[in-house]
């Protein structure tokens, strides 16, 4: 069955959504006010686009790959109105949580600011691929331009492609990390185990390609110095398959964004789920620093680091699953402020001591709305005023918007 459908909204994760025969029609690439014909999925919910009949927001997507290739949502819609829809993605996580903060304009990142990516290397109709998902689909896209990454690591694909291809052996993917750092691509390879021949022969190519490190199946070969990233005067070496922000450009932003929230008059910080240090080194420029964190690599990789950063306030490396065993009340009330920056699920359990706790300043940093706003609301209750929200899109064309929140008491 085909119908012709208005697109009302943009839905949480970018598709167009439409009023369908059985309610709500999801139809991904459809953009708000065009008038398109879709053909239904069974579930009825979903609909693939046949065709765009009426375009009143649309313009000149910058990817050849763009509505064959499932990284990219959004390149179509126009700049303002898709910054807004970033920012109303914020509000709305918000008001569902009964939250009326102003929320700033959405800071965003240039093209080919992205220095981490996720893909996949495999064999397809035509031959070997490296690259991400068909849309709506499990086949491989061969990726050879990319206009959110690296150019530097758009610029080494191909050579990687065939360099990693013998470690596929007979198996039929694998997963490849790509990280750009100071010293070179740091390569974490998943899936599969090569046989030595093949490790060697990549060890062999590895300096060549600018490769600093390759992981694989836990193992790593180290052709050249080990993988560094700058965080502010601090060099950090990363351990291999090691959290980082996806963008170095968002990271200097949320940097200052944290800074400005939580440094003041503080002189000692608590610094929650540190990770490397991100923030770590940002806030040690004037205050104490506590960094609990349950990844012990990334810990010592944070310690390590700290010794050997010179004109820094006194930084602790502290163990901790705050999910497990979050900072209580009365240990948070020894700092003059607190960061808190945790993955997607939010940080409940350690909310609910913050809120109990009589720390004036707290910055929060979330790359999950809905869970940020949960947490605020948990704040807010327990005495906390929202005074500054801000979005910042290091996730281009994506449904994905990272957020930094301050509250005071």
């Amino acid at each position: 069955m085909v119908l012709e459908v208005t697109i009302d909204r943009l839905g949480a994760q970018g598709d167009g959504v439409a009023d369908g025969p059985d309610g709500a029609l999801f139809v991904p690439f459809a953009l708000p006010g065009e008038r398109v014909r879709v053909e239904p999925d069974a579930d009825g919910k979903h609909a693939d686009l046949l065709a765009v009949l009426e375009a009143p927001l649309a313009v000149e997507p910058i990817c050849p790959h763009f509505g064959v290739c499932g990284g990219c949502a959004l390149q179509h819609l126009d700049e303002g109105a898709y910054l807004a829809w970033k920012r109303g993605q914020v509000v709305q996580a918000l008001r569902s949580r009964g939250l009326e903060a102003e929320v700033e304009p959405v800071r965003s990142v240039p093209l080919g600011s992205r220095r981490r990516a996720m893909l996949t290397l495999g064999r397809n109709q035509d031959g070997l691929a490296l690259g991400y998902r068909r849309a709506r689909s499990h086949d491989l896209i061969d990726i050879e331009v990319c206009p959110i990454l690296s150019p530097d690591i758009v610029a080494r694909l191909p050579a990687l492609k065939s360099a990693l291809a013998p470690l596929l052996g007979s198996k039929r993917e694998a997963r490849i990390g790509i990280t750009e750092t100071a010293t070179g691509l740091d390569v974490v390879v998943e899936g599969v185990r090569p046989k030595e021949a093949a490790l060697a022969g990549l060890a062999r190519q590895s300096i060549s390609l600018g490769v600093a490190r390759v992981t694989v199946d836990g193992d790593s070969l180290l052709p050249g110095a080990p993988p560094e990233v700058r965080f502010g005067p601090a060099a950090v070496r990363i351990p291999p398959g090691a959290f980082l922000q996806a963008s170095a450009e968002a990271e200097a932003v949320m940097t200052e964004l944290v800074r400005e929230g939580a440094v003041g008059s503080a002189k000692r910080i608590a610094d929650l789920f540190a990770g490397l240090g991100t923030f770590t080194f940002a806030l040690a420029g004037s205050a104490k620093v506590d960094a609990y964190e349950a990844d012990e690599a990334a810990l010592a990789a944070l310690e390590d680091a700290a010794r050997h950063t010179p004109k820094l306030k006194p930084v602790r490396a502290i163990p901790r699953d705050l999910f497990r065993e979050p900072l209580g009340a009365k240990e948070l009330d020894r700092y003059d402020a607190v960061v808190f920056d945790p993955p997607r699920a939010g940080a409940v359990a350690q909310v609910q001591q913050l809120a109990k706790s009589k720390v004036k300043r707290l910055v929060a940093v979330s790359c999950n709305p809905a869970t940020l706003a949960r947490d605020l609301r948990i704040l807010v209750d327990g005495g906390y005023r929202l005074t500054r929200v801000v979005p910042v899109d290091q996730f281009l064309f994506s449904a994905h918007i990272e957020v930094v929140a301050h509250l005071e008491r």
